[in-house]
């Protein structure tokens, strides 16, 4: 063997070591965490002016200080298209959202869906919704500053009982924003239409009544009775909701996490996404 090729030789045993000694991908952040697929993270951000202004209204602390709860499915990576669910819990029993997002987790994490929930790090004197909204797109914000394609990626809101109600009127305020692309409600434990009270308060563009609805009914359910969830149906389609769907489960007021991963699953044939 010649000079040449040996030379040859060594540099592509050294190309072969290299490559197995470099990482595959470039570890993904986001606000300096690292991100990794089929793990949850819990972190803390800082809120802007204009959001600590728009939590404060109604009397309410100005919050300086965000929580961000993210669930990922396993294969994630920020430079591909993800879905998202948001979720919002109930106001009642000082609950918080983030206190809500594991329900979801399985279910998404099955069907490929980034979860999402947010929070302030100290409690509102109202928890009203615009409370909600400041903190929610607060954090939507930050995302997007951290991966700008974020804001093409497809949003549902997930919500049990009040938290069902205020995922319609976060949606339908959020919906004004021509840039957010929601893909779907998941309400479960519903027993008043709010969705339609949002759609006629805030009015969103006429294409807010072409988004796929998913009602959540326990049969047992003694709150949101299966007559109750009914009404909520025929108000939605009456209003003008294009394709709701009211599925029924052997239960009482809860949630089923077989019913959450098929109106994920339902949102994405739906969207064809």
């Amino acid at each position: 063997m010649n000079c040449k090729s040996v030379l040859c030789a060594i540099a592509i045993a050294l190309l072969a070591v290299n490559r197995l000694l470099l990482p595959s991908a470039v570890a993904a952040t986001l606000e300096g965490h690292q991100v990794q697929g089929g793990a949850t993270l819990d972190f803390q951000f800082p809120i802007s002016s204009y959001f600590q202004e728009s939590a404060a209204q109604g009397g309410n602390p100005r919050p300086t200080t965000g929580r961000a709860l993210l669930m990922f499915p396993k294969n994630f990576d920020p430079a591909r298209s993800w879905p998202i669910l948001i979720v919002t819990s109930t106001t009642d029993l000082d609950r918080t959202s983030i206190m809500d997002a594991p329900w979801y987790r399985d279910a998404a994490m099955v069907e490929g869906w980034v979860v999402l929930a947010t929070d302030a790090t100290i409690r509102p004197r109202t928890d009203s919704v615009l409370w909600r909204l400041a903190m929610l797109t607060a954090g939507l914000q930050m995302i997007r500053d951290n991966w700008p394609q974020s804001g093409r990626w497809p949003a549902a809101f997930a919500g049990f009982s009040g938290g069902a109600k205020s995922s319609g009127f976060l949606g339908a305020m959020l919906a004004k924003n021509r840039g957010f692309k929601i893909c779907g409600f998941f309400l479960a434990g519903m027993n008043a239409d709010r969705l339609s009270a949002a759609y006629h308060d805030y009015q969103p563009p006429a294409d807010f009544l072409s988004i796929p609805v998913w009602l959540s009914s326990g049969t047992a359910d003694q709150i949101a009775r299966p007559g109750a969830e009914e009404g909520v149906f025929y108000s939605l389609k009456r209003t003008g909701f294009q394709q709701v769907r009211l599925e029924h489960f052997s239960g009482g007021h809860e949630l089923k996490g077989e019913e959450i991963q098929r109106a994920l699953h339902w949102f994405r044939e739906v969207g064809k996404f």
